[in-house]
């Protein structure tokens, strides 16, 4: 079956498997009130499949759309949780781009 059915188009089993939260941006920053946060994590049955995928929506007056997207393998989307769960025990390498961002 060809990877752009998401659902096969005879039986309408889903072809990916995923698990997609939404999240809300911080109430008191005025800029991303229109935005939100989309994360789906696939669960595919092979390690190419499997990875995190982030993507910034924004809402216009009549509709939402993608601002920019990007995926992590799960490698890196387990090292982002590590970061969120304790950021002074993060393990992230010194030379990455966060680090030269003040």
């Amino acid at each position: 079956m060809e990877r752009q059915y998401r659902f096969c188009p005879w039986c309408a089993t889903p072809q990916r498997l995923k698990v997609v939260e939404f999240f809300r941006p911080h109430p008191a920053i005025e800029r991303d009130r229109a935005k939100a946060l989309r994360v789906s994590h696939y669960l595919g049955g092979s390690e190419e499949e499997r990875h995190v995928r982030f993507s910034v929506w924004e809402e216009t007056t009549s509709t939402a759309r993608v601002a920019g997207a990007v995926s992590l393998d799960e490698a890196e989307a387990e090292r982002l949780a590590r970061f969120l769960a304790d950021p002074a025990e993060s393990d992230a390498p010194s030379d990455t781009l966060a680090d030269t961002i003040v």
